[in-house]
């Protein structure tokens, strides 16, 4: 593991997700998923979300559209959150799903808008 690139995920990890959502994924880590934890943090979070070629709210456009078209609701919901922490609004979000909708299918489309009124109101957004 590259402990730099890795200090350097966790933070750009923590200002998207939340210090609280990082601290129990990594602090809950055992064995078997730690490894997956710290691939994550490194190479995620330090070398594509760490290069200089996307702002955060444009990589947080393309992950939700991504996320959303794989239908993954529990990661759909924590980039929920770190697109709201990254500037994106709840009309933005809603574009973004409506693209979805479009080009991945309905299912998916609706299911992100579900997932993300979820998320809007346990934040109160």
């Amino acid at each position: 593991m590259d402990k730099q690139m890795f200090e350097k995920g966790l933070q750009i990890r923590r200002a998207v997700l939340g210090a609280d959502y990082v601290d129990k994924a990594l602090a809950t880590a055992d064995d078997f998923n730690r490894p997956m934890q710290e691939l994550t943090t490194q190479y995620c979070w330090g070398e594509i979300w760490g290069r200089p070629g996307l702002d955060r709210r444009t990589r947080s456009i393309i992950n939700l559209a991504m996320i959303s078209a794989l239908n993954r609701p529990h990661e759909l919901k924590a980039h929920v959150k770190g697109a709201l922490n990254n500037g994106l609004t709840k009309d933005d979000i809603r574009e973004v799903f409506l693209q979805v909708a479009i080009y991945c299918g309905i299912p998916a489309g609706v299911d992100s808008f579900r997932t993300a009124q979820e998320v809007f109101k346990e934040l109160g957004v």
